[in-house]
């Protein structure tokens, strides 16, 4: 599925993932590829993603391995047609 992590300021992240956990206002959840459509909110905490390619690390990313963690404030997380985009502070 394809990731766009994005905040007012810049876009932090865009690529394609296979597993992305996400800090929910109820709790973590994860989203696999061919997931149901969702909109979530989210609270701070770390958006963690899985990736089979190279990850860049940025100021934003953190990369261990074929895994990164962006740190956000909050923010909301909309998945449809293969596609999750994380609108975050």
């Amino acid at each position: 599925m394809l990731l766009e992590i994005i905040t007012p300021e810049i876009s932090i992240f865009k690529g394609e993932v296979s597993c992305v956990s996400l800090p929910g206002t109820d709790g973590f959840f994860q989203v696999l590829n061919n997931h149901a459509p969702i909109i979530s909110s989210l609270k701070a905490g770390e958006v963690r993603f899985e990736s089979d390619s190279s990850i860049e690390s940025s100021e934003q990313v953190t990369v261990n391995g074929n895994t990164a963690i962006v740190q956000i404030k909050g923010g909301v997380a909309e998945l449809n047609n293969q596609k999750l985009i994380v609108l975050a502070d």
